[in-house]
């Protein structure tokens, strides 16, 4: 038989035998969980919308270097661009070359494009992928002036269009590609549909949908920028969309040339209203944080310092146009001035993304006329007579209740409805009842002079 003190230990044994049978089946149910997708493949998706600027190319690398770090099976970058900034362009294909993550360029959905910087973007990738009736191309570099397209030197055009083709051929050959094609879209503008770029070996693939061009890419060999061979399984895919963070949706507006622009003016004319205001508050603080809102965007962006010297001289024509009878001559001069700056405010001749005229006319004009009005009217208060205050008493009419100045005494004035302590400013007594001017206001005493107006008193 069993001892007393066994007898009460047996049903705690018991309940640590089936808590431990329980941990030991959930934990191998959760490995049995964590080993199931080690046979699937991990794919990050990332997106390139719109025109290409710092910010996208921020989310762009830094969604590579995710992937690189959780040791992602691939990247697809999906694409619909007109193109953009130079910068951000390279940065974007940099980050590509470099990652030790097999990377897909995908021009998608139906209707879009890779043009311009999009291209060279779509060929700097290990497979390069079109959906049907999509384009790309059309990568010549431009030279914008007030929203037209502009000749320039040949030497300057020559020197740009070499750069951009040498660019594209040190990586299109070691892609694989047709580099003799690829250049025509720099050298002559070609734009190519999915088919002739498919064709022309400018692409590897044409699909439909995403899932589509995984199921192509499943089990194919493709040969890295450093010439190793690579096979891809894509046997069970499990796609992960990297999207922009808050921070980055936000600051991706605000990159824009013309929300830089339009801060950058915002950011000014509130800083103006607040110093010729003071006391308004809030032109200050709408300002203030516009401007520095524009000086993180002019961090980003590739600003040209001609741009914002032009800005400048409008300012300073602004304010003469104020001072001066020039009957808007140097107003228009700033208008000028001002709209130049705006479309030499951002420096990127290999896409030509800029301010666009319309938006620059269409700050520029409200800005100038509310600077000017503003100016005249804190130039024309500096004339007005003070209204307030013991200084408003100048040049008032009083009457004498004491006489004033007799045996170099202060006599007593009537003036303004008060009763003031008075002497007189050139020696000379004046009588009781006599009219008298204020000629000066010494702390509680009024120097006056005698005054032939018959107008009655203040009271």
């Amino acid at each position: 038989m069993l001892s007393q003190p066994f007898r009460r230990i047996l049903p705690l044994l018991f309940l640590l035998a089936a808590v431990s049978l329980s941990f030991n089946r959930t934990a191998s149910s959760a490995a049995s969980s964590a080993v199931a997708p080690s046979d699937s493949s991990n794919v990050v998706q990332l997106r390139i919308d719109g025109e290409i600027e710092p910010i996208l190319a921020k989310y762009i690398v830094r969604g590579i270097d995710q992937a690189a770090a959780a040791h992602a099976s691939l990247i697809l970058i999906t694409m619909n661009t007109p193109g953009g900034l130079d910068s951000s362009m390279r940065e974007i294909i940099q980050a590509i070359l470099s990652s030790p993550v097999p990377v897909v360029t995908y021009v998608s959905p139906t209707g879009s494009r890779a043009a311009s910087a999009g291209f060279f973007i779509l060929l700097s990738a290990d497979v390069a992928a079109m959906s049907p009736g999509t384009d790309t191309g059309a990568a010549s570099p431009v030279f914008i002036f007030a929203g037209q397209t502009v000749q320039v030197d040949d030497t300057m055009h020559k020197k740009v269009v070499n750069d951009a083709t040498a660019y594209l051929r040190s990586y299109v050959t070691k892609r694989g590609r047709n580099a003799e094609l690829a250049e025509t879209a720099v050298t002559e503008a070609k734009a190519f549909s999915d088919k002739e770029a498919l064709d022309g070996k400018l692409i590897d693939l044409i699909a439909v949908s995403p899932e589509d061009l995984l199921a192509k890419l499943d089990g194919r060999e493709i040969t890295r920028l450093n010439g190793t061979k690579v096979q891809i399984a894509l046997s069970h895919p499990v796609v992960t969309q990297e999207e922009m963070t808050a921070r980055e949706k936000f600051l991706s507006r605000i990159v824009q040339p013309d929300v830089f622009f339009i801060l950058l003016i915002l950011g000014v004319l509130g800083l103006y209203v607040e110093f010729t205001h003071p006391g308004m508050f809030a032109p200050g603080v709408i300002g203030g944080i516009a401007l520095v809102l524009a000086l993180y965007a002019m961090h980003l962006l590739p600003v040209n310092t001609a741009g914002l010297l032009l800005i400048a001289v409008a300012l300073i024509l602004f304010g003469l146009e104020a001072q001066y009878p020039t009957h808007g001559v140097l107003g228009v001069g700033g208008i000028v001035a001002m709209v130049g700056g705006a479309i030499f405010l951002i420096d990127s001749p290999f896409t030509g993304m800029g301010v666009r005229l319309a938006t620059a006319l269409a700050v520029v004009i409200p800005f100038g006329i509310i600077v000017i009005i503003l100016a005249r009217l804190v130039l024309r208060s500096r004339k007005w007579k003070v209204s307030t205050g013991v200084e408003e008493l100048v040049g008032e009419i009083g009457e004498v209740t004491e006489p004033v100045g007799e045996a170099g005494t202060f006599g007593m004035v009537f003036v303004h409805g008060e009763l003031w302590r008075a002497a007189t400013s050139d020696g000379q007594p004046i009588p009781k009842g006599a009219r008298v001017r204020v000629a000066k206001v010494k702390g509680l005493t009024l120097e006056v002079k005698q005054s032939g107006a018959q107008q009655s008193v203040s009271s």
